[in-house]
Order: structure tokens, then sequence, then C-alpha cells
């Protein structure tokens, strides 16, 4: 086991594999768990990190996988490690309905006849749902009352022909709420609501094997993007803070993350996290108190982001925004900041 940034490294293998750019291998981490990497294209991220629990009954398969040529490839490769195939699979769990995640589902059901299986609050959130809401404002709309000028509009304007994929991700057969039991053979696997990243984003914990499957919720280097998207106007950040508390409880469980690599010291890593968007939000009202009364777009540009607002383009600078409007409507939440209702909204010290 070696430290990094707080954490205990447990999947050594996946470690140097993420350093050395190169996918990890398909590994057993617990008798009949297996973690099978999924590629992502043309995404920094790299590689999902799918989890299959095998069992005589059938297979239950965590986080499939970004839909390519490539991702079926590869997780019927990592399938075929652990002695099963796609057509034993049974069940589909998505952690959140992001394309790393959950793009793979539809083609594992339709190959297998699986059930799939998400938190109610997220199939709410299906693009096909959320976009096609009449009471969802136009998205050039939504861009501008956040202060994006006109010039930039259109660099970060996402059209509905323009996401044909996410507008196909499969629909869910079961709903899994929070406490829930996933139905996999002789294990109990119980789901642990952690919204935050998206509103329906679930954890599972085997407690008997002594893990705790995070999705994107912790991850041991790096943030999960928490942002106010359009059509919503929730405050997902504190929601992300209470749901790092929640999965603080499990300070004994191995943390196996979607993403670069399983660690330990769960509550050591929720803590940072805690740590790092408390010191954003002080950066926001540093911005605030400087420029006055700014809207979410003038903050945005002023803070600092690890390779500058000026390399952020198209959908990274969307993302920006979008984080910055979460950590403005958690600060109004706790009654620091408020908007003053123009369009575009701009933001006051209460």
């Amino acid at each position: 086991m070696e430290t990094a940034a707080g954490v205990a490294v447990t999947g050594v293998a996946q470690r140097d594999a993420w350093q050395r750019r190169v996918l990890p291998p398909v590994e057993q981490v617990r008798p009949g768990l297996w973690s099978v990497p999924v590629p992502i294209p043309h995404n920094p991220l790299r590689y999902t990190l799918s989890y299959a629990f095998v069992t005589d009954a059938g297979v239950v398969v965590v986080d499939p996988g970004w839909d390519t040529p490539q991702g079926r490839a590869a997780l019927t490769d990592g399938l075929a490690a652990a002695g099963a195939a796609p057509t034993d699979v049974t069940g589909i769990v998505a952690t959140h309905i992001h394309p790393d995640h959950h793009g793979l589902s539809g083609w594992l059901r339709e190959t297998a006849g699986a059930w799939v299986a998400m938190h109610p609050a997220e199939a709410r959130s299906l693009p096909a749902r959320a976009w096609r809401d009449a009471r969802t404002p136009n998205d050039a709309t939504w861009l501008r009352g956040h202060g994006v000028p006109e010039d930039a509009v259109e660099g970060l304007f996402l059209a509905e022909t323009g996401i044909a994929d996410l507008m196909a991700l499969a629909e869910p057969d079961r709903l899994i709420e929070d406490g829930d039991l996933v139905p996999v053979a002789g294990r109990e696997v119980r789901a642990v609501w952690t919204p935050g990243h998206t509103p329906g984003h679930l954890c599972l914990r085997d407690a008997a094997a002594g893990v705790l499957l995070t999705g994107d919720h912790l991850l041991p280097r790096i943030s999960p993007t928490i942002g106010v998207h359009r059509g919503r106007n929730a405050d997902p950040l504190s929601a992300y803070l209470e749901s790092l508390a929640k999965v603080a409880e499990f300070g004994a469980d191995e943390a196996l993350p979607a993403h670069e690599y399983r660690f330990r010291r769960v509550p050591a890593r929720a803590a940072d996290l805690i740590a790092h968007h408390r010191d954003r939000s002080a950066e926001i009202l540093t911005v605030v108190d400087t420029l006055g009364a700014p809207t979410a777009w003038d903050i945005a540009a002023e803070l600092t982001w690890s390779r500058g607002w000026a390399a952020l383009q198209g959908l990274t600078r969307r993302l920006a925004l979008a984080e910055t409007v979460a950590h403005l409507h958690h600060l109004a939440a706790t009654g620091t900041l408020g908007p003053d209702g123009e369009t575009p909204v701009h933001w006051r010290r209460r």
C-alpha cells in the first residue's frame, strides 16, 4: 500500500498504468468482483473502471462504460477474464447517466436481455427527458442569463441535434432508492445515494467484502464536476458536501472508484474535497468583493483554473461556468450572497 495526496493507494498497478498513460489490467479485486477498464475516446480521463459482480446466477455490471467498438471489445475481454460473457449479464447498475458510465448499458441490455437500474432522480435527469421539458429554458437563454456575452454564446451552446448519443441513453427498467439492496445473488450490495455530481448519483457498498464502489463521487486525485446546468435551479454543491460527510462514515472500506485507481482512507479524501470547495467559495467571495456585482461569467473568468481561464474553450469553459454557478447557489443557500433577479443575474453580498 502506498500513500499519495492523503490517500493510501491500493490499486498500485492501476496507479502505475495511469502514470504511464496506458490502460490498466483487468483485476479481481475480491472473490467474484472484477475491475474492468473501458476506454473513453478523446478524454483526459482515458478510461472508466467498470465493475462486474460474477456469480453462478449471472453477472451484474456497474457502469459498463462508453459505447464505442473499442469499449465493447474491452468489456467483452474483461468479462472473459472473469470467466463470463456479455450474454451472461443479468443486470446493469448506472451510478449515474454520464456516457462514460451509462453509454454501454443499452448495448448490454440488447445483447443479454439484462435489466438496467439507477436512482429515480437520475432517471428524471436523462437528457431525453430533461431537454424536452417545456419548462426548461432555451440553452442560449440560460447562457445569457448568467452573463455570457453574445459573441461567446455560440461557442458554448449545446443544440439537441449535436447530442444525439446523449438523447439515446438507455431508460431504466428498475429504480434503486437509497438503502436498497442491489439484486446480486449471494451478496448484500447496498445503494448509497450521493447526490452532487449528478442528482441521482449512487455509490454501492458491499460491507462484507469491505468495498465501496464510489462512481465519480469520490476519486483519489481529482474533484468531480459539481455544476448547475440548464433547467436546474438546485443546490448540488450543498448536496455534494452532505454526501461526502455521508460516505466518510465508511472509513474501513476500500474505495473502488470509476476512474484512476483504488484507494483507502475514505474519510481523509472526503475531508480534502470539502476543504477544496470551502477554499473555492472563499475565492469567489473575494472576486465578488473586488468586482461589486458581477455575473457568474465575470466571476468564472477571475477564478483559478488548473490550465487557466484562457485555455478553457467550448465544453470545458461551459463546465467551468456551471461549477461557478453551483458555488454561487451554495453561497446563496448559506445566506452569504444573493442574486439580484435581473437578466443577466448579478451577485452581491447579503
